[in-house]
């Protein structure tokens, strides 16, 4: 029996071990979810939602220790974590909002009568990441449930023990063989994608998303991909220069940058750039770096070596180049970035095209909201942006930019059911709202 070992990132500790599940067992997996769904699939709505349901006194039951875990495996602050877990428990809402996106809809016209029935498609493989590791296998897996099909959950080899205990609390509540897990990592994923699945939900890197697209072709199954980013932040003249600068800060090193709506890229008009660098240099001065445990950390470790190395390497290519070091960049040890500022940066460094995922805010000065817009777009990646300004000049910049989600003064997230969404090469499809959970479903139209 081989393992798979979680190690705590910021300490080296072995958090837990799982099975790895051998690629040639996945088909089997797959067989059983198979049969398990056509019983689950046939019960109503209301009673997927009942079940469902019950899970949310689980999740708040295990509040803390769920918590931990997911600081212990991917080194998030703590009270990050906590509230990651707490967003997860409130699955009732989101179970609400489920039942109504996928209700039958009868449309009459002209005598004639047509009912819209949104159907299981059967079984669905889940495949997500380690940076929010309850949170997006939940974004996943649970409007898949609730629309009736079985689920075979493949979750980050960076983070299998959370997965895992969000599988365990679903499964408390679950008949047996509709959600299971699966774990490893390439090859596992591979394994899965060729499979008799009906569906491939994955959140990941682009790379990833493109090897999963290419093979899924073969069968023509449904693929929904959330993939990554390189977010820009404009501030355009008259903006609350703290006020961005707080913004930029917070969003560039939550989560140590390991967020795919990071903010990576920050183009500052010339007329307010050295006051608002200098707010910036501040805001991240005052961050408090180390283990996640700590209540009073701010910014945790990279999720391993491999993750610091790359962003290292980043930091240090611009460098070479000709950008400026404002803020971090010291020597850590073990597998710990401080946060760092970087100006003087062009879109011919790597820092500035290539997702970064780590604490890192690179700042260039530009003449016009032309000039910036023109950068911010000059980008295949168009997952969230930022505009800070004032409010009518910030809606027309706004309006302008490539990415699926952008904040006026404020962060790129929206108001509960809008749609979580990416464009051009971050991804399509959508998590969340009406829209997302509905493509989780087969639609069927019978008319009489």
């Amino acid at each position: 029996m081989q393992t798979l070992e979680s190690i705590n990132p910021a300490t080296g500790e072995v958090v837990g071990r799982v099975e790895i599940t051998p690629p040639e067992q996945i088909a089997r997996v797959v067989d059983r979810a198979r049969s398990a769904q056509a019983a689950w699939g046939a019960l109503s709505l209301a009673a997927r939602r009942a079940a469902l349901s019950r899970a949310g006194a689980i999740f708040e039951a295990r509040a803390d220790s769920l918590a931990l875990l997911i600081t212990c495996e991917m080194g998030k602050p703590i009270g990050d974590a906590r509230g990651e877990v707490g967003a997860v428990a409130e699955l009732a809402v989101d179970l609400q909002e489920m039942e109504a996106a996928l209700a039958l809809e009868i449309l009459e016209h002209g005598g004639v009568r047509s009912t819209i029935y949104r159907d299981p498609f059967g079984v669905v493989a889940a495949i997500t990441p380690w940076n929010f590791p309850l949170m997006m296998p939940h974004w996943l897996v649970l409007p898949a449930l609730m629309a009736g099909n079985a689920v075979v959950l493949k979750p980050s080899e960076e983070t299998p023990l959370s997965g895992q205990a969000y599988a365990d609390v679903l499964n408390e509540v679950l008949p047996e063989g509709v959600l299971s897990v699966v774990h490893g990592a390439d090859a596992q994923g591979r394994a899965l994608v060729v499979a008799d699945v009906d569906l491939i939900a994955f959140t990941g890197s682009r790379e990833a998303g493109k090897h999963i697209l290419k093979s899924a072709s073969e069968g023509l199954k449904r693929v929904l991909l959330e993939l990554g980013g390189k977010d820009p932040l404009v501030v355009l003249e008259g903006a609350d220069v703290r006020a961005a600068a707080r913004f930029a800060a917070r969003n560039s090193f939550r989560n140590a940058g390991q967020v795919c709506v990071s903010t990576e890229r920050i183009y500052v008009e010339s007329a307010i750039a050295p006051r608002f660098i200098d707010a910036l240099v501040e805001a991240t001065e005052q961050l408090t770096i180390g283990d996640g445990a700590d209540p009073a950390t701010r910014v945790g470790p990279m999720v391993n070596a491999r993750q610091r190395d790359h962003v290292r390497a980043q930091i240090r290519q611009a460098l070479e180049a000709g950008a400026t070091l404002r803020a971090g960049g010291g020597p850590m040890e073990g597998n710990f970035v401080p946060p760092t500022v970087l100006t003087g940066v062009t879109h011919e460094m790597a820092v500035m095209r290539e997702e970064t995922f780590g604490p890192v805010a690179c700042v260039q000065e530009v003449a016009s909201e032309d000039e910036a817009v023109r950068l911010a777009n000059d980008s295949p990646y168009a997952l969230g942006a930022a505009v800070f300004g004032p409010e009518e000049r910030a809606h027309a910049v706004a309006r302008r930019l490539s990415a699926g989600m952008i904040g006026v003064n404020r962060g790129c997230g929206g108001t509960r059911g809008a749609p979580w969404v990416g464009a051009r090469q971050s991804g399509y499809g959508f998590h969340s709202s009406r829209d997302g959970h509905r493509q989780f479903a087969q639609v069927r139209v019978v008319t009489s």
